[in-house]
């Protein structure tokens, strides 16, 4: 019989409002003290992309950014601010859709989402937004090695991002950033419960942690930007990148 698995998920709270220059992994270890809680081997610690940009200062204050003819041409086309356009059309190395107001991009990263990432929400300061983290992956590395440096415990670190679906309604959590952790684990070969040996089965487990650490994340006025994932039996890796789960547009079927 299989053993029963059992994952915790839940925040860390009491972090401060986050600014550029602070310290993530500092600020985590110390609110999980004062909350009470100690890191575990195995654990994974999920934190939302925007605290990461703030940190590192990848944000930007529209009211400095003069919008481009194309911008504004784009703008008057989706109802949207010419200067957060602009700050869009940087972020992406190409327009995938335009439609009822919508923008996707696929961003300089390779991402395929809307508004290349740039967010609004749970940023401090009028007119001022996120960009996604330059390099998310050596982002979670970096905070994953000095947490565990001080903590002494093996870890992974997820950056999250809030993306939506093609052909499904509402947004969930998905991986930008990955650190100690393998994201795909490949399940080609192993067998089923009637003895079928699958053939294209290849789990987005980083997808799918960032996904469940949103209920403990959450977006409105309560949110806390870091949630612990512990009980889940992944595989570890030095090597992992998000970029792996990005599937080239030649095998995309929705765009």
């Amino acid at each position: 019989m299989r053993p029963t698995l059992l994952i915790q998920i839940f925040p860390v709270n009491g972090l401060p409002v986050i600014k550029e220059g602070d310290k993530l992994s500092e600020l985590i270890c110390r609110a999980m003290e004062n909350q009470g809680s100690r890191f575990e081997d195995g654990d994974i610690i999920v934190i939302t992309h925007v605290v990461v940009s703030r940190s590192e200062g990848s944000t930007v204050n529209l009211h400095d950014v003069e919008a481009s003819a194309f911008a504004k041409t784009i703008a008057a086309k989706t109802e949207k601010d010419p200067a957060l356009v602009e700050v869009i059309l940087r972020e992406a190395q190409s327009i995938i859709r335009m439609r009822d107001g919508a923008l996707i991009t696929q961003t300089k990263h390779g991402f395929i989402c809307a508004n290349s990432g740039v967010d609004q929400s749970n940023v401090p300061g009028e007119g001022t937004v996120a960009l996604l983290p330059e390099d998310a992956d050596a982002s979670a590395r970096r905070i994953q090695r000095n947490i565990e440096k001080k903590t002494g415990k093996k870890l992974g670190v997820i950056v999250s991002d809030t993306h939506g679906r093609p052909l499904r309604d509402g947004e969930i959590n998905v991986a930008i950033g990955v650190a100690g952790l393998e994201p795909i684990r490949d399940r080609r070969g192993d067998s089923d419960l009637f003895g079928y040996v699958l053939k294209a089965k290849r789990t987005a487990i980083a997808d799918e942690i960032a996904s469940a650490a949103e209920l403990a994340i959450g977006q409105a006025d309560e949110a806390v930007p870091v949630a612990i994932v512990r009980g889940y039996p992944y595989i570890r890796s030095n090597k992992a990148t998000a970029k792996k789960m990005l599937r080239p547009l030649e095998q995309e079927y929705f765009i």
